[in-house]
């Protein structure tokens, strides 16, 4: 008998337990669809997040180009008025009646500037150079037309900032 007892109460817990699912089944059912959207929502932050972190990296790459060419664009900069005192000083010996108003003269940039500036665009790392060859590629001579209109007047300010900047660091000494 006891083991109808058993059975009969095993089978009553069932009920019982089914008859409790039942009554909390609303509310389990919506909490659990709540959580599936919330795994939905936090998969596409995952995903929006990877791709956030994917154009960074490519960001990344684009500012060191950038700021390897700025730093190639600055160091001819910083010799533009030697350019500008070369052009003036080769304008006024090929015809001094002419003088510089509407002048323009052909200057040919040398193949050791060229090869200066293209190391400092490329900047590679000590490493790559030991395991690289030494390359023997000539690039050709450019020819550049430059307006001699206002050389006289860049020249002047370029002496005039190589002044102060020799006066300042006369003070600072000093």
């Amino acid at each position: 008998m006891s083991y109808a007892t058993r059975s009969l109460s095993s089978q009553q817990m069932r009920a019982t337990s089914s008859a409790a699912s039942s009554s909390h089944s609303p509310a389990l059912v919506s909490r659990i669809e709540e959580k599936k959207a919330e795994l939905q929502n936090l998969k596409e932050l995952r995903d929006l997040s990877a791709a956030v972190a994917n154009r960074m990296e490519a960001l990344e790459q684009k500012l060191t180009t950038l700021s390897d060419g700025t730093e190639a664009i600055a160091a001819v900069m910083s010799n533009w008025h030697n350019v500008l005192r070369a052009i003036n000083m080769a304008s006024s010996m090929l015809n001094p009646n002419m003088g510089n108003s509407n002048f323009v003269l052909s200057v040919l940039l040398t193949h050791d500037f060229l090869l200066s500036a293209a190391k400092l665009a490329k900047q590679p790392d000590d490493a790559t150079m030991k395991d690289a060859p030494e390359s023997n590629e000539t690039l050709p001579q450019t020819l550049v037309r430059i307006p001699t209109e206002h050389a006289p007047t860049l020249q002047a300010q370029a002496e005039a900032v190589e002044a102060a900047a020799a006066e300042d660091d006369s003070t600072m000494d000093t």
